[in-house]
C-alpha cells in the first residue's frame, strides 16, 4: 500500500509549458480515423423537418459561419460551441467544457513527460533524434511509447472526468465503446481521443444539457478501454507505482485508478436512534461496532486499522422475517455514519442498490451494478451500500424464473465482493438485506462476511417497549410496572445473544452438535472444532471453505469486542486525525484474545443461518411440488368430468 510520502506534486509550471500545445488541439488539427469509422458516426435525434448535421460557427469573428468542417479536420472548440444550435453565443457551460478538456490535455502531457524521464523514454527519444538509437533497443523504444500512449490517454480521460464532475446533472449519455485507441505516442493517441470525443459530441450533445454528460461519459469509457489495454501492456512500472498531486485542482493520479471529486450524498432518509432500535441485539450492537470502525479509516494511507489487523467487516447479509427491523437498522446505521462524518468532515456516501437498476437492455443492469460498486467503494470517502431485497434484485443461477438482467447484476457483486482484483480498504461496507435469503444464489450469500439476524422484539420486554416507542406521547396511559428500555441495554442482551449459540438453534444442526460432542468430547482444541466443521460440511455441501473464512473473519471481529469510545467520534483529534500507525496502536491495545467459546458461538451462528435457509429453501421446494400435484389432480377430475 502506497503511503503519502511516495506522492509527488505535478508543478503547476509543468502544466503551464503545455497549455499552448492544449489549445491548438481544441482548435483543430487533421485526423483520419483508423480504427473507428467516420462514415458510420451516430447521429443525435432530431424533430422533424430539422437536419441532422450539427453545424458549426467560426471562433473567429467576422467571418461566416461554416456549415461543415472540411473532411479530417477536428474542431473541438467549434464544436462544443456548436452544441446549441440557437445562441450566437458561447455559453458558460460550454466554456467550463473547453477549459476542463484544455486542463486536461495540459495535466496529461506533463505527467506523460515525468514519466518518459522517469522509464528512460526521454533519452530514448533524444537518441533517436540524433540518429543514434542503437537497433537493440529500438523494440524497447515502441514498447515504451505505447505505454507513454496509454499513460497520456487514461490520464487526459481521468483529469476531464474528474473536472466536469461537479456540473453534471442527471442527465445520461451512452456513448458506447471508445474505438480509436492509438498507441504509437502520446500525441497521436490524444489525436484519436479528440477525433472520438468530437465524433461523441456531435452524435449525443444537442444541447448544453446533454454535452456534460455526454464529455463525462466518453472520459468513463476512455479510461475503461485504456484500462483493459493497460492490464497486458509493457513498461507500465514508473507509471503505476508513482502518485502525482496537482494541487490546484485537488486532482491525484494513482495509476490506472479514476480519481474522483469526494462528495457526499444528500441523504433525505429519516434516521433512526440506536434506542429506537427494538430487539436485534447482536445485529443493532454490530452496525454500531461497524459505523465507528468505518471511521477509523485513514485517507492518507488509504487504509484502516481493522481492515490490516483483522476484524473488518466489508460485506454482511441482514436476514429476516417481514417487519422485523431491517430497513430501521439500515437508517440507524446509515444516521450514526452520517453523524459522525460531519463532526470529523469527512465526505460520506450512501446508496441503495433496487430493482430500478434492472435494465431490459443487455449489459445495462450490469453496468448500473458496477456503478453502484464503484460509487461506494472510491476511496475518496467513506461509503455504505445497501443491497434491500437481494433476493428479487440479484438472480440465482439455475433459476428459470432469473431475467439476464438479475443474473449480471449477481456476477457483478460476486466479483466485487470476494473477486481477483478486489481490495478491501476499510472505508466502505455493503450490507445486502432480504426476508428470503434461502432466494439469493448460494456462492453469493456466502460473499458475506458477516450475518445480522434481525429477528425483531423478541421477549414480553421487547413487545412493551416497541409498543411505547410507536405510541408516542399522544396519551396519558400508564406505562405499570416496566423500566422502560431497559431490555435494550446493549451490553447485557449482546452477551446473552452470544451465550445463547453455545449450541446451535436449528434441529439438523443440534443433531451434527451433539454426536460430534458425544464422539469427541468438549470442544476445546483445534481438532475437534475441525472434526465439527467437516461433519456440518458432510450433513449440507453448501458448507466449504468460503465458509471456514467468513467463521474465522467473524471470530476476529469478537476480538475487536469493543466499541470505540464516544468522545472519539465527538472529538476527532483524539483519534480520528491521528497518524495510522498512531490509530492502530490504540486499537490494538483494546484488542481481545480469541477464546473456544468465541469460536463455537460464531460455527454455530453461521451454520444455523445456512442450515435455516437450506430447511426454508427445501420447504418451499416441497410446498411447490405439493401445489402443483394438487393442480394436476384437480385438473385431471375436470377433464374426466368428476369436478363440475
Amino acid at each position: 500500500m502506497s503511503q503519502i510520502s511516495d506522492q509527488m506534486e505535478l508543478r503547476e509550471e509543468d502544466i503551464a509549458q503545455h497549455i499552448a500545445m492544449a489549445q491548438s488541439l481544441i482548435e483543430g488539427f487533421d485526423h483520419a480515423p483508423r480504427i473507428g469509422k467516420a462514415d458510420t458516426a451516430p447521429v443525435a435525434e432530431r424533430s422533424s423537418g430539422i437536419g441532422t448535421r450539427r453545424r458549426f460557427r467560426s471562433t473567429t469573428p467576422g467571418l461566416v459561419t461554416q456549415r461543415r468542417t472540411p473532411a479530417g479536420v477536428v474542431q473541438i472548440m467549434a464544436r462544443v460551441e456548436g452544441a446549441d444550435d440557437a445562441d450566437a453565443l458561447m455559453s458558460p457551460l460550454q466554456a467550463t467544457v473547453l477549459h476542463a478538456v484544455r486542463r486536461a490535455i495540459a495535466v496529461a502531457l506533463a505527467v506523460a513527460e515525468n514519466f518518459a524521464e522517469a522509464s528512460g523514454l526521454g533519452d530514448l527519444k533524444r537518441a533517436n533524434l540524433e540518429g543514434s538509437l542503437p537497433a537493440p533497443r529500438k523494440s524497447e523504444f515502441s514498447e515504451l511509447l505505447a505505454a507513454e500512449a496509454l499513460v497520456t490517454l487514461h490520464v487526459f480521460g481521468n483529469a476531464t472526468a474528474f473536472l466536469v464532475s461537479p456540473h453534471l446533472t442527471e442527465a445520461t449519455v451512452e456513448v458506447g465503446e471508445f474505438e480509436e485507441l492509438l498507441t504509437d505516442n502520446g500525441q497521436v493517441a490524444l489525436h484519436g481521443a479528440l477525433w472520438e470525443l468530437d465524433r461523441d459530441i456531435a452524435a449525443h450533445a444537442p444541447d448544453d444539457t446533454r454535452l456534460m454528460a455526454t464529455v463525462s461519459a466518453f472520459a468513463e469509457s476512455l479510461m475503461e478501454k485504456v484500462a483493459l489495454r493497460a492490464a497486458s501492456a509493457p513498461r507500465l512500472q514508473a507509471f503505476e507505482a508513482a502518485v502525482w498531486h496537482v494541487a490546484a485542482d485537488d486532482f491525484t493520479v494513482r495509476g490506472f485508478t479514476p480519481a474522483s471529486k469526494a462528495k457526499s450524498t444528500t441523504l433525505t432518509m429519516s434516521f433512526k436512534k440506536p434506542n429506537e432500535v427494538v430487539g436485534n441485539h447482536i445485529a443493532k450492537y454490530q452496525a454500531m461496532k461497524l459505523a465507528k470502525m468505518l471511521m477509523a479509516y485513514d485517507f492518507d494511507r488509504r487504509l484502516n486499522p481493522f481492515a490490516e489487523l483483522g476484524g473488518f467487516i466489508f460485506t454482511f447479509m441482514g436476514d429476516g422475517a417481514p417487519g422485523t427491523g431491517k430497513t430501521t437498522l439500515i437508517q440507524m446505521m446509515a444516521g450514526l455514519i452520517n453523524e459522525y462524518c460531519q463532526v470529523a468532515g469527512y465526505a460520506f456516501r450512501y446508496q441503495n442498490l433496487s430493482t430500478d437498476n434492472i435494465d431490459s437492455y443487455q449489459g445495462k443492469s450490469g453496468q448500473n451494478a458496477k456503478a453502484f460498486i464503484n460509487n461506494i467503494i472510491d476511496p475518496g470517502v467513506i461509503g455504505f451500500g445497501t443491497i434491500d431485497d437481494i433476493d428479487q434484485l440479484a438472480g440465482k443461477r439455475g433459476d428459470r424464473q432469473s431475467s439476464a438482467g438479475q443474473l449480471e447484476i449477481t456476477a457483478v457483486l460476486m466479483e466485487s465482493f470476494a473477486g481477483a482484483n478486489t481490495v478491501v480498504r476499510g472505508n466502505c461496507t455493503f450490507g445486502m438485506f432480504s426476508n428470503y435469503p434461502e432466494n439469493v444464489d448460494d456462492a453469493l450469500r456466502q460473499r458475506a462476511g458477516a450475518r445480522f439476524l434481525v429477528d425483531g422484539p423478541q421477549t414480553r420486554d421487547d413487545y412493551i417497549d416497541i409498543l411505547s416507542l410507536l405510541m408516542g406521547k399522544n396519551h396519558e396511559i400508564p406505562l405499570g410496572d416496566h423500566t422502560l428500555f431497559a431490555a435494550q441495554e446493549i451490553k447485557a442482551a449482546v452477551a446473552a445473544s452470544f451465550d445463547s449459540h453455545a449450541r446451535p438453534h436449528e434441529a439438523g444442526l443440534q443433531e451434527v452438535f451433539d454426536r460430534v460432542s458425544g464422539e469427541v468430547g468438549a470442544l476445546d482444541t483445534i481438532a475437534k472444532l475441525g472434526t465439527y466443521l467437516n461433519a456440518i460440511q458432510q450433513a449440507d455441501p453448501r458448507f466449504t471453505g468460503r465458509a471456514i473464512k467468513n467463521i474465522t473473519d467473524a471470530v476476529k471481529v469478537r476480538a475487536m469486542d469493543f466499541e470505540l469510545p464516544d468522545a472519539w467520534m465527538e472529538n476527532p483529534e483524539l483519534f480520528l486525525f491521528k497518524p495510522y500507525d498512531t490509530k492502530k496502536a490504540m486499537i490494538e491495545e483494546m484488542r481481545q484474545p480469541i477464546t473456544v467459546e468465541m469460536v463455537i458461538q460464531e460455527i454455530n451462528r453461521y451454520a444455523d443461518s445456512e442450515f435455516r435457509y437450506a430447511d426454508k429453501s427445501d420447504e418451499v421446494a416441497i410446498e411447490n411440488a405439493v401445489r402443483d400435484m394438487e393442480r394436476m389432480e384437480a385438473a385431471k377430475k375436470r377433464f374426466l368430468g368428476g369436478d363440475a
